[in-house]
């Protein structure tokens, strides 16, 4: 069994590196990469977001094709992939639709001192993990991986981009661009600061670019599991 799930990140953006407006949601993408997103989805096994994403965006992360949610089932699968959030204090409402929607299980992995408090919370909508004082990527996705999450999609926010990223446990990166400026400083970005692998001495590898109506695809290969996955040798 791997270490960790194959993790792939995908995050929309505005040129100038935005993925929302500071007081309310922005929806920057357009109806051909909802659907290549819906395709992604459908091959993973778990979606993650941060517990901000729950509060903000409140989205129910659902497979939306009837064909691929059948497909899905036809395999023995939930129609939609597991749901994954991670929180330290846990203030998440059980009814969020997070929660509320669709058939497939929900995981929250919470910070030691606070798992109390939300297993009242939200024992009876989610299985609540205890993930550590101090809670961790590299820990969490190993943990996944012996729940038997083989491929795993990140989709935010920037925090847990961040994380994942910093800690170097991406494995692909799809980065859609759309073509609008946000110019909002108090508006979240893609990523916060941080130390990343990938830097003038470590040039992340570009390995398709792809137009897709106004917005534009980019997929970089951050690493070697990358091209396993490709040529179906890895997950």
């Amino acid at each position: 069994m791997p270490e960790r799930p194959y993790t792939l990140l995908s995050c929309c953006v505005s040129i100038d590196g935005y993925i929302g407006k500071a007081a309310s949601r922005l929806f920057l993408s357009n109806d051909a990469d909802f659907d290549r997103v819906d395709a992604v989805r459908a091959s993973c096994d778990a979606i993650l977001i941060g517990a901000t994403t729950v509060r903000t965006d409140n989205p129910r992360l659902l497979v939306r094709s009837d064909a691929r949610r059948e497909e899905r089932a036809a395999r023995g699968l939930p129609e939609s992939p597991m749901k994954v959030t991670v929180t330290r204090r846990a203030e998440l409402d059980a009814r969020a639709d997070f929660f509320r929607v669709g058939d497939a299980e929900k995981l929250v992995y919470c910070a030691s001192p606070w798992v109390a408090a939300a297993r009242d919370r939200l024992g009876p909508v989610a299985t609540v993990v205890d993930a550590g004082d101090n809670v961790e990527m590299r820990t969490l996705t190993t943990d996944l991986a012996a729940r038997g999450v083989d491929r795993l999609m990140v989709e935010g926010g920037g925090t847990v981009h961040t994380q994942f990223l910093t800690e170097d446990i991406v494995d692909e990166l799809q980065l859609t661009v759309a073509p609008i400026f946000v110019g909002d400083s108090e508006a979240p970005r893609f990523v916060r600061d941080g130390t990343f692998p990938w830097n003038p001495a470590r040039r992340a590898e570009l390995v398709e670019v792809q137009k897709l109506g106004d917005v534009v695809l980019l997929r970089y290969a951050l690493s070697a599991r990358f091209q396993e996955a490709e040529r179906g040798d890895g997950c």
